[in-house]
């Protein structure tokens, strides 16, 4: 009976949302979860039926399980989402999740790679191989535009502007924006584009995908994050690196050399302020560093 819940609730997440296949996926994996607990507890009960004493049932079986107070909130999140649908569609009177409390998270703050250290790590590119020409275009392209790993695998030929400085991103929700790119992004991407690719034999359907593998498919995001990860072995970078960490790191630097905080959220395409707040508590040793240097009280 689940199933056309779910039905229902996918479509409402792709068209009334406009949710990305992943972000849809992850709403539709929470309320899987709640089915398989209520199948273990041999009380499989119609959203109707479940009242807010078995979501917190639910909630204290997957904290049990040894899930993060981040991933609990997350579903969380999408249980909220999911009997809101239900309340809007009538086939609940009352939200059981109206009062659902979430665990009390700590802001943990992600690692960060210095200028010096996203140098290193490019520098560790094999350019005598063709992946090697595509690799340092995607990291170029990741720091200097401080996309999403999504963004990067999904960027289109036909959304490059490189004569004027600009590229264009999709991102979440299918919203667009304008980034402006580095030269040596800008330099990276043309060589591998002009001088790579076009000996690919692209797949039917992939003509417009900037990179590509060899097969001449889309990358996959776990593909990037392979690459980052022995990038970063062969670099001997010891923090926790994945293809996020560039963005983060492009943040980070652009709030430390002054950006306006507006300017750095319409780039990372942020629909809240307050996501991007973020990047002003990443750094403590160089506020730290900062206050030594410039204030009296400090210089002692």
């Amino acid at each position: 009976m689940w199933e056309v819940y779910k039905k229902g609730y996918k479509a409402f997440l792709q068209l009334e949302k406009s949710l990305s296949d992943n972000s849809v996926e992850a709403y539709l994996h929470d309320i899987e979860k709640l089915t398989t607990w209520m199948q273990l507890s041999n009380e499989l009960k119609t959203p109707k039926q479940l009242e807010l004493k078995d979501l917190e049932n639910f909630i204290r079986w997957i904290s049990e399980l040894g899930m993060t107070a981040g991933s609990q909130a997350r579903i969380i999140s999408g249980l909220r989402s999911f009997f809101k649908y239900c309340l809007q569609e009538q086939i609940i009177s009352i939200n059981p999740a109206t009062l659902l409390e979430s665990p009390k998270l700590k802001r943990s703050l992600p690692d960060v790679l210095s200028f010096e250290e996203i140098n290193s790590l490019i520098n560790s590119i094999d350019l005598s191989k063709p992946e090697g020409g595509r690799n340092k275009a995607i990291l170029e392209t990741l720091y200097s535009c401080g996309l999403r790993v999504t963004e990067a695998v999904n960027l289109r030929i036909s959304c490059l502007h490189l004569d004027v400085g600009f590229i264009k991103v999709i991102g979440k929700g299918d919203k667009e924006r304008l980034v402006p790119i580095g030269s040596d992004a800008i330099q990276y991407i043309n060589i591998y584009k002009n001088d790579i690719r076009v000996h690919l034999p692209v797949k039917t359907g992939n003509e417009d995908i900037l990179f590509l593998n060899r097969r001449g498919g889309k990358l996959s995001r776990v593909m990037i994050f392979l690459i980052i990860k022995e990038l970063a072995r062969l670099a001997d970078i010891k923090k926790t690196i994945s293809p996020h960490t560039f963005r983060h790191s492009f943040a980070t630097h652009l709030v430390e050399g002054g950006a306006d905080l507006r300017a750095v959220q319409e780039m990372l395409g942020h629909e809240s302020i307050t996501t991007t707040e973020i990047y002003t508590h990443l750094d403590r040793e160089f506020l730290r560093s900062t206050l030594q240097q410039f204030h009296p009280a400090f210089k002692l």
